[in-house]
């Protein structure tokens, strides 16, 4: 496989490879029961891109020619210092490519880019886990959130 990896940056004006729908298309597919609906996921890529001020991040793109094999959303939270600065929305591998590496080059990918610490959320079973701890990610905080209606 000729694997490419494509950052997007919110700051630096370049025009994605891969539109808005389609990387929504492929985490909604590959995201398994982990994922989101697709309003979630476009409002992530949205923060990502910096629709909005003080909204940034960047998508990065793992493809094969024209078809995604992977892709990371990163939003920055802007609150460095007391919070890391940025947060690894959502990581997918294409199901055909899943351990041939893809998963790993894309986590060294944006350890390398950021600036500053990482923060995720994973659930206790979900496989990835030992992807992100192989990586220093470790679980210091115990997560709790109010559902307001």
């Amino acid at each position: 496989m000729d694997i490419s990896y494509t950052f997007i940056h919110s700051d630096h004006g370049e025009k994605p490879r891969f539109s808005r729908d389609q990387i929504t298309d492929f985490l909604f597919s590959h995201l398994d029961e982990y994922g989101d609906d697709r309003s979630a996921i476009l409002k992530c890529i949205a923060y990502a891109y910096g629709d909005a001020p003080g909204q940034n991040g960047f998508v990065l793109t793992a493809h094969e020619g024209d078809e995604i094999l992977g892709v990371v959303i990163i939003n920055d939270t802007n609150m460095g210092g007391y919070i890391p600065e940025h947060i690894l929305v959502y990581i997918a591998v294409h199901k055909k490519t899943r351990g041939q590496g893809v998963g790993k080059q894309l986590m060294s990918s944006v350890i390398e880019q950021t600036k500053g610490d990482i923060a995720l959320h994973v659930e206790p079973d979900n496989p990835a886990k030992f992807l992100y701890e192989k990586f220093g990610f470790t679980n210091k905080y115990l997560e709790m959130r109010l559902k307001k209606q």
